[in-house]
């Protein structure tokens, strides 16, 4: 197996069907991209297909002016259900088991922001609503199997890191405590069932999983002692190990959830993970909603509304200070004591993506002022080159900009000429691929990372839909 470290760099052929790390200049000798041909898998060859999703790429698609935008939407919104999904109906039972893309075990939350621009389209296929259905069950399973786990196996096939210094298990892939792998399983059980009301994946299976998340949850917030999660690796790799003995540096227990690792799977620095900790504040509220009206439960539901009571307050007294040149603004890190880091990473959750997340409003004063420094250069993971620039990632390192963070920069902004921008450094920054990637140098898009990333795909995907609904005008433009 593969880790998410080793990076897909202009690897040719790939799972996608296509020449991924084709370079623009070359693809212009060959006609633009071959008139925008198809670079997705031929039909026979694709995981999954919805007639619904179908049938919104032809409608988006023609509805584009710019043909090269309309080519990248074609490739990249279904690319999740092209390349990605292993799904099954055992006994009337769906269940999904859904790749990243370039390595072959199940992210929690990458599954989930793949197939998230989908819900919308679910009551219109019900296939698709099987698809969702299924990935909740799956996921109510691996946080069954360990709620600290990040990445799953699509059952007990061992795993390339089962060295690592932790509780592993055969079904697991990687277990790097990330406090939004919780996180996004209970944002997608939520979106479902506001999107269908059908509740017949909230089993006793889910109730038992959500009560596992809030226990975990609050043992690691770490009152009273470190909790029983440690992780230590053998790696020449910094941020692939944890300090302290495998417990992270010291921490000030104020209410605040512990993190060891970064949606990039990089380790925290401070273990108070400023955008997760926000992320759990939303979550924690949608898991005493689905409790309440759907298990008809009040205590598990109630603590989980104190402790999102109990974060919320936290990171209002913890997770503000006052920077040198923009005045108040979050931090992407502390730990209590009064010590933070200035930064943000692209990956989701980022402090960038918080209105993305419901979990603070775009024009709060202190969003606002948080955004003005993640666009700066007193931002150290903000890159300007010649032509583009954006937030990348220690994850990838210095001068690279991610995808991602461009993709957020624009659900995020309320300027339309910002949003442009973004969409404009995304049409010429895919390398003549069609498809977004992990992360591109500077100053030359065809040195990318991932040629198969399909959260990024999907993201891309989701922009584009929303502009279509929201704001066609502007798309039409472009």
């Amino acid at each position: 197996m593969i880790s998410r470290r080793k990076f897909i760099i202009n690897s040719g052929i790939t799972a996608l069907g296509i020449s991924a790390g084709l370079s623009a200049k070359s693809s212009e000798n060959k006609g633009r991209y071959k008139l925008y041909e198809s670079n997705r898998p031929p039909l026979g060859e694709r995981k999954f297909v919805s007639s619904v999703v179908e049938d919104t790429i032809s409608e988006v698609s023609a509805s584009l002016k710019n043909k090269e935008l309309a080519w990248m939407f074609e490739n990249c919104f279904p690319n999740t259900l092209d390349t990605t999904v292993n799904f099954k109906m055992t006994e009337g039972i769906p269940d999904t088991f859904i790749i990243t893309g370039d390595i072959p075990a199940m992210w929690l939350r990458d599954s989930t922001a793949q197939v998230w621009p989908y819900l919308s389209l679910v009551n219109q296929d019900e296939d698709l609503k099987n698809l969702i259905n299924g990935l909740i069950r799956r996921q109510t399973k691996c946080v069954l199997i360990d709620p600290y786990a990040n990445a799953f196996n699509d059952g007990p096939k061992g795993s390339h890191w089962e060295s690592d210094i932790t509780d592993m298990k055969p079904e697991l892939h990687e277990r790097k405590w990330e406090i939004d792998s919780l996180c996004y399983t209970i944002r997608l059980a939520y979106g479902y069932w506001k999107e269908t009301g059908d509740i017949s994946c909230f089993d006793d299976d889910w109730f038992e999983a959500q009560k596992l998340i809030l226990r975990t949850f609050i043992e690691q917030q770490r009152k009273e002692n470190p909790g029983s999660y440690k992780f230590l690796r053998e790696t020449t790799v910094a941020t692939d190990t944890v300090m302290g003995g495998g417990y992270g540096n010291p921490i000030n227990p104020v209410g605040l959830i512990c993190s060891m690792f970064r949606p990039s799977d990089d380790a925290t620095y401070f273990p108070f993970l400023v955008p997760s900790n926000y992320f759990a504040v939303v979550s924690l509220r949608q898991m005493n909603e689905m409790l309440r009206e759907i298990k008809n439960e009040t205590d598990i539901s109630r603590k989980a509304s104190q402790l999102a009571d109990e974060v919320e307050g936290a990171l209002k007294n913890f997770a503000v200070f006052e920077h040198l040149k923009f005045g108040k603004i979050l931090a992407y890190e502390v730990d209590g004591f009064g010590n933070r880091i200035f930064m943000d990473d692209a990956n989701i959750p980022s402090l960038l993506s918080l209105p993305y997340l419901n979990s603070i409003k775009r024009d709060d004063p202190l969003y606002v002022r948080t955004r003005e420094f993640l666009f700066s250069k007193n931002n150290p993971w903000f890159f300007g080159g010649k032509s583009w620039n954006g937030i990348g990632s220690p994850h990838t390192g210095v001068n690279k900009v991610w995808h991602m963070s461009i993709i957020m920069r624009a659900l995020t902004s309320q300027d339309e000429s910002e949003i442009a921008e973004a969409i404009k450094t995304l049409l010429s920054t895919h390398a003549g691929a069609g498809f977004m990637h992990e992360s591109f140098y500077i100053d030359d898009p065809s040195n990318f990372t991932r040629s198969w990333f399909a959260w990024a795909n999907t993201l891309f995907g989701e922009l584009i839909l929303k502009l279509h609904r929201e704001n066609r005008e502007l798309l039409y433009y472009i």
